[in-house]
């Protein structure tokens, strides 16, 4: 895996975004929750989904961040002016399975709401300042979502 993504194109087309998750997920899998290149050293979840539209199971490998005790993601789709797929899918479903390392169970997404967002986001950035350009880039709200083991 390149440390050279392609964000842009990866929010475009949709064939190369799943094929880069199809990878991410393999090599998750293969090494107990690590993985390396542009992800060395980030805690990733694989988040499991069923499609708001589709009804259909979905996987999205994401970063997680531990802020004030709570694991959270943050559907920041490399600053794209709409929302990633999974955000919708939880929205319409709050029910999810997640893996981190290499144990997996259910949890709940709570979306935060706008007052809890807000005072949370700058604590995201702290921990990852690329957060602060994903905002920069869209004018939308970038939602966060509290995993709650079920």
């Amino acid at each position: 895996m390149t440390d050279d993504i392609d964000k842009d194109r990866m929010v475009s087309d949709a064939a190369a975004l799943s094929d880069f998750n199809r990878q991410i997920v393999e090599e998750f899998r293969a090494n107990a929750g690590k993985v390396g290149g542009p992800f060395e050293g980030s805690t990733l979840v694989l988040l499991h989904t069923v499609g708001a539209k589709s009804g259909q199971p979905r996987l999205s490998p994401l970063a997680y961040l531990e802020i004030d005790g709570k694991a959270l993601v943050v559907g920041s789709y490399a600053g794209a002016p709409k929302d990633p797929a999974w955000v919708h899918n939880l929205r319409a479903n709050p029910s999810a399975r997640i893996e981190i390392g290499t144990d997996a169970y259910d949890v709940t997404a709570r979306e935060l709401p706008a007052d809890e967002r807000d005072a949370t986001y700058p604590k995201i950035v702290e921990k990852a300042p690329v957060f602060a350009e994903y905002q920069a880039k869209t004018s939308r709200a970038i939602p966060l979502f509290e995993l709650v083991r079920a």
